[in-house]
C-alpha cells in the first residue's frame, strides 16, 4: 500500500490537479514589455515538488459516527481526522525542516510566475541552484533514513496515543522512498513543430506565453514592493514603539533581513519600475553604514531612521494602490506562483 504523493512544496496537494486561467488583459507599457522580454530570454522555469508521507487520515465512517453521537451531531455534517504520526517527534521535525529550507531557498533565488508551481530562475544561476538542491535532497534522504530507524517506536507510540482510532493499515510497511524532492525545468515556450503544423495555433501560444511573462513582471514588482513595505514598516514600528514605557527591543535580523532584501532585489531586479527602483535605493541609503547597536544606543538615530522608513512605507503603499494590475487568477493547487 502506498501512502506517498508527489506534492507542491507548500500546499500538500497532488500536482496533477494544477490548472490556471488566462490573465485579464490590461495595457502594457514599453518598459514592461522590455522587462518581460528580458525575463523570457534570461530566465529558466523551475518547479520544486516533494514526495511526502501523508500524516493525517480521515476517520473511518463508524469512528465519525461515534464522534457525532458524542456531540449529538449529524454525522454527514461532521468532518474529522487523526494524526497517524507525531509531527513533533524530533526525527520528523528534522525531515520537515529540510523541506522548509529547500522550499525557502527555491523561493529566495527565483521570481514568481503565473503558472501553478513554477518560478523563474536566472539561467546563469542554474548550475549553483542544481548543486544546492541536490544537497538538500541528500539531506532530506539522510534525515528520512534516521526517521525510518525510529519508525517502529513511533508507530508504537501512535498506537498508545490513538487508542481505538489506531489502524495498522494506515501505516506503510517501510518509509523507503516516501520522503524525497524533485526539481524539474518545464518548457513553457510553444513547441517549434507547431509553427510548421499549425501556424495559427503557434501564434496563439506565442501570445499566451507573452502574456504570462508580462504578468510575471507585475507579480515580481508586487512581490518586491510588498516585501519592502513589510520590512520597512516592521523596523519603523520596532524603532518607535514602546513597551512598558521603554523602547521596544528589536533583533539584529530586522536590519539583516532588509540587507538580504536589497541583495536579492539587486540580483533579481527586472528593471520594470523606476519608481520601485528609487524607493529601494532610498531605503538602502537610509540604513547604509548603520549597525543595529547604533540604533539601540541613539534615540535620535532611531527617530530619523523610523521617520524615513515610515515615509518609504507610505510611498510603497501608494504605488501598490495606484498601479493598475491584471487580475491574475489561479485555480487548483498553486505551488509557488507568488
Amino acid at each position: 500500500m502506498s501512502t506517498a504523493t508527489t506534492t507542491s512544496h507548500d500546499t500538500g496537494q497532488t500536482t496533477a490537479n494544477r490548472t490556471t486561467t488566462q490573465p485579464i488583459n490590461t495595457p502594457t507599457t514599453q518598459l514592461e514589455r522590455s522587462a518581460a522580454n528580458r525575463l523570457r530570454t534570461t530566465m529558466a522555469a523551475v518547479r520544486l515538488a516533494f514526495t511526502w508521507l501523508g500524516v493525517r487520515k480521515t476517520l473511518a465512517p463508524e469512528q465519525r459516527a461515534t464522534a457525532a453521537r458524542a456531540f449529538h451531531a449529524d454525522r454527514e455534517l461532521l468532518s474529522a481526522s487523526k494524526l497517524i504520526l507525531d509531527t513533533k517527534n524530533p526525527a520528523y521535525r528534522v525531515v520537515a525542516a529540510v523541506r522548509s529550507e529547500a522550499s525557502s531557498h527555491w523561493r529566495t533565488v527565483t521570481l514568481p510566475f503565473p503558472e501553478a508551481g513554477i518560478r523563474l530562475l536566472p539561467q546563469n544561476s542554474l548550475g549553483m541552484f542544481a548543486t544546492t538542491m541536490q544537497t538538500y535532497r541528500e539531506r532530506l534522504q539522510e534525515s528520512a533514513r534516521e526517521l525510518a530507524a525510529q519508525y517502529d517506536t513511533i508507530k508504537s507510540e501512535a498506537e498508545r496515543r490513538l487508542g481505538t482510532l489506531f489502524n495498522a493499515s494506515d501505516y506503510p510497511s517501510t518509509l523507503d522512498g516516501l520522503f524525497d524532492l524533485e526539481v524539474s525545468y518545464p518548457t513553457i515556450e510553444p513547441p517549434n513543430y507547431l509553427m510548421a503544423l499549425h501556424p495559427d495555433v503557434f501564434q496563439q501560444e506565442q501570445a499566451r506565453v507573452r502574456e504570462r511573462f508580462e504578468s510575471a513582471v507585475e507579480l515580481a514588482e508586487q512581490a518586491f514592493a510588498t516585501e519592502l513595505q513589510r520590512l520597512t514598516g516592521h523596523l519603523a514600528e520596532r524603532l518607535t514603539g514602546l513597551h512598558d514605557g521603554q523602547p521596544k527591543v528589536f533583533r539584529d535580523s530586522a536590519v539583516e533581513n532588509l540587507r538580504d532584501f536589497f541583495e536579492r532585489f539587486r540580483r533579481l531586479n527586472i528593471r520594470s519600475s523606476p519608481e520601485l527602483d528609487m524607493l529601494v535605493e532610498e531605503a538602502q541609503q537610509v540604513i547604509t553604514g548603520i549597525e543595529p547597536q547604533q540604533l539601540r544606543d541613539s534615540v535620535r538615530l532611531r527617530q530619523m531612521v523610523a521617520r524615513d522608513f515610515e515615509q518609504i512605507q507610505a510611498s510603497v503603499g501608494e504605488m501598490l494602490v495606484d498601479r493598475p494590475r491584471r487580475n491574475i487568477l489561479r485555480r487548483g493547487n498553486v505551488g509557488g506562483a507568488v
